[in-house]
């Protein structure tokens, strides 16, 4: 307020911020939160979150009028950057769509209350399913988690979550739509590696022991033999 002469601490005294590790919602807490919620609204709420990666914003104030289904598109302004976003209708999300209000408000009940209040209902469910570190928000790094996973082009996911790109204006003109296709279609394309048979275990003068990581297992690496062995065969 301006009635102390100088700070009572210095500002490069303040202890460094630690912001907290944010992370996606699981598949499968997202399956426990989907089974858990009582309520026919809400749960196709969080349906809709984990499909379009909107901000829960964004999501609750979409209207019947944002789909068009002749052109099996989802459009919507991003109420933050004002920003728009195109997704094209994908088989679940047409499936969730035609569940919802044809006419209006996808979510009348929902759109009527705050932020606040509908993540203060998101937390509690989360505490009674005992999971912690997530949000509504979660559920837009979910969407992104999942489409890095498998392969999704980043400049479709960044159109799609509505946020501006480089690579979107050099790749199109301005007054261009990018339309980006459905996730789900490309999660259907993941093809998992298969298991790698177990390595035999090395000699006891085999040469140096060669630890396989996590990572390089899951891609089916397998360590290189003793060259001087090799040799001598």
């Amino acid at each position: 307020m301006g009635w102390l002469p100088w700070p009572v601490i210095p500002t490069e005294l303040w202890p460094v911020i630690q912001l907290k590790r944010k992370r996606g919602v699981t598949a499968d807490e997202h399956r426990q939160i989907i089974t858990a919620e009582n309520n026919v609204e809400r749960r196709h709420f969080y349906e809709l979150l984990w499909e379009v990666g909107a901000a829960q914003t964004d999501a609750v104030m979409l209207t019947a009028e944002n789909i068009k289904w002749p052109r099996r598109v989802l459009s919507y302004q991003r109420c933050k950057t004002g920003e728009w976003a195109y997704l094209i209708i994908g088989e679940r999300l047409e499936e969730l769509l035609r569940r919802l209000p044809a006419l209006g408000p996808l979510f009348p009940h929902l759109s009527t209350t705050t932020a606040s209040a509908r993540s203060a209902e998101f937390c509690r469910r989360c505490r009674v399913s005992k999971f912690k570190g997530v949000s509504l928000h979660s559920y837009r790094s979910a969407w992104a988690e999942r489409a890095r996973a498998c392969g999704y082009p980043e400049r479709w996911a960044q159109n799609a979550l509505g946020h501006n790109s480089r690579a979107v204006h050099e790749a199109y003109a301005k007054s261009a739509v990018a339309l980006c296709p459905p996730l789900e279609q490309y999660e259907q394309k993941t093809v998992p590696f298969p298991t790698p048979p177990p390595s035999p275990l090395p000699a006891a003068n085999s040469g140096p022991n060669i630890e396989m990581t996590p990572a390089a297992q899951d891609c089916g690496a397998h360590p290189l033999p003793n060259m001087t062995q090799a040799a001598t065969a």
